[in-house]
């Protein structure tokens, strides 16, 4: 898995050499949006700028008996909510400016989608694939450990979450180191990170959030009215032409909603190649087939295109909407101009360089920003650690009585219905129904909210989210009086 986004992250990087680095590309889309918000510029400083960042050295026994030294990073990039939350990811370019870029953006994500928390991020300094399983239990496990040491880890402080090559069983080691060692002294230490397989505390339809988001944030602008009269699109997703970037959790999920939808899933790309029909693509069966082989050579029914550079051209391709869910920087200067899509919704964090997203005002690209359609996983993640910190199931307190209240009412109407009938329309909801629609409410107000401002202000929805982000954290910091 990390050495697919090693040689993805490699790739962007070569697109994007006459370009600022990661960080700068964050901080100058914060000073664009930082302009036009009002707040007071010593204030801004106070938001753009990290409360901390830590490197650390971890010692890990290989299993030929071998020690080597492992490098660490956790950045909280701001306190003004608690507990920070981020995600943990394993990748051979992560760095202090890495993490402090994506924990920035975590801030700011938070911030549009209204999660109180604060934002961070983490990760280790390795190709996981070159590890073994039980290696990397070893040093999950100590990175808990250390992390703890250093307060950087509770469900009061700071509550990391799966990202690039981690994941539930990354998560649920790291629960289970916290609640072994600590859990006397904390109630909640299953809420130390989320993301956790269901057996630990996780919930129903975290794996396939931050996908869904983005699938929820297209539909509603692409069933809002003032939006396909403004930019002269037809309504609904139903039809629509979409093209994936990314074919691991994010973007085969968002390429399942699409296709369940009715829309016509044209392209998926992939770092090694990608497929391509024009009258879309089997989309449970292309993800089957790179689950099985790592590769989309071979598949029947798609054009193949070999290799990462003709993989990339498929992102040029005619489409109604582009989703790249991969890696930052895959939209730069050198390929911007040559995408064709009407929407672009970022799955991913980072994917548009600041020279792209001019490129993309120019040409009226409407790009969805990954601190809005990139939210899905976090905000289902809050849903986890509600959970987690109530000691109680999603709905469960409340299942009985709206099947028993449903029940009456049914009963009361219609007296004809088949007992069936019945049963189907009053059971309670399941968690996996509560979380959906929970965070379908969520997005579609934030993306409302973000696209009101945008209107408003005359900016792009990215300006526009990032002032959002901005106004609202430095509310809480001016009303709290964190800044003495």
């Amino acid at each position: 898995m990390l050495g697919k986004l090693g040689k993805l992250s490699t790739m962007a990087r070569s697109f994007a050499t006459k370009e600022p680095g990661f960080l700068e590309q964050v901080q100058l889309y914060f000073e664009q949006a930082a302009k036009l918000s009002g707040v007071r510029k010593d204030l801004l400083e106070v938001i753009k700028k990290p409360n901390c960042v830590i490197k650390f050295n971890i010692p890990l026994k290989r299993d030929n008996g071998e020690i080597e030294v492992v490098e660490a990073f956790r950045c909280q990039h701001s306190r003004h909510k608690l507990p920070c939350k981020g995600g943990i990811r394993y990748a051979s370019d992560v760095d202090y400016n890495h993490v402090e870029a994506l924990a920035a953006l975590m801030t700011y994500k938070l911030a549009v989608v209204g999660v109180p928390f604060g934002g961070a991020k983490g990760g280790i300094r390795i190709d996981a694939k070159k590890y073994s399983e039980k290696e990397i239990e070893r040093l999950t496990r100590r990175f808990t450990i250390e992390l703890y040491k250093k307060g950087f880890i509770g469900a009061a402080i700071d509550v990391p979450a799966p990202d690039m090559a981690t994941g539930p069983k990354h998560m649920a080691w790291m629960a289970d180191t916290y609640s072994t060692l600590y859990g006397k002294d904390d109630m909640n230490s299953l809420g130390c990170v989320t993301g956790k397989p269901m057996s630990m505390g996780g919930v129903d339809g975290r794996n396939e959030a931050t996908g869904l988001g983005v699938f929820y944030a297209t539909r509603y602008l692409l069933n809002n009215e003032d939006f396909l009269k403004r930019y002269k699109i037809t309504k609904g997703t139903e039809g629509k032409t979409v093209i994936v970037q990314g074919c691991g959790n994010v973007g085969s999920w968002a390429a399942h909603f699409f296709h369940e939808a009715g829309a016509k899933v044209t392209g998926i790309i992939e770092y090694n190649g990608g497929i391509y029909n024009a009258s879309g693509i089997d989309v449970p069966e292309a993800i089957k087939y790179w689950k099985e082989h790592g590769t989309f050579k071979g598949m029947k029914n798609v054009e193949y295109h070999d290799g990462k550079v003709k993989g990339l051209d498929l992102m040029t391709k005619p489409c109604d909407i582009l989703a790249p869910c991969a890696i930052e920087k895959s939209i730069t200067i050198d390929n911007a101009d040559k995408i064709k899509a009407k929407i672009v919704t970022e799955g991913a964090n980072g994917p548009t360089t600041f020279e792209a997203q001019k490129i993309f005002d120019r040409k009226g690209i409407i790009a969805i920003p990954d601190m809005l359609a990139n939210a899905g996983g976090v905000t289902v993640s809050y849903f986890e650690w509600l959970k987690n910190i109530e000691h109680v199931r999603l709905g469960r307190l409340i299942k009985g009585y709206e099947k028993k209240s449903k029940g009456e009412l049914l009963e009361s109407f219609v007296s004809s219905w088949t007992e069936e009938e019945k049963v189907k329309l009053i059971k309670g909801p399941s968690e996996k129904d509560i979380v959906y629609t929970a965070l379908d409410e969520i997005m579609s107000s934030s993306t409302q909210e973000v696209y009101d401002l945008s209107i408003k202000k005359n900016v792009s929805m990215r300006v526009a989210g990032m002032m959002q982000a901005i106004l609202r954290v430095s509310k809480v910091l001016e009303e709290s009086g964190q800044v003495i």
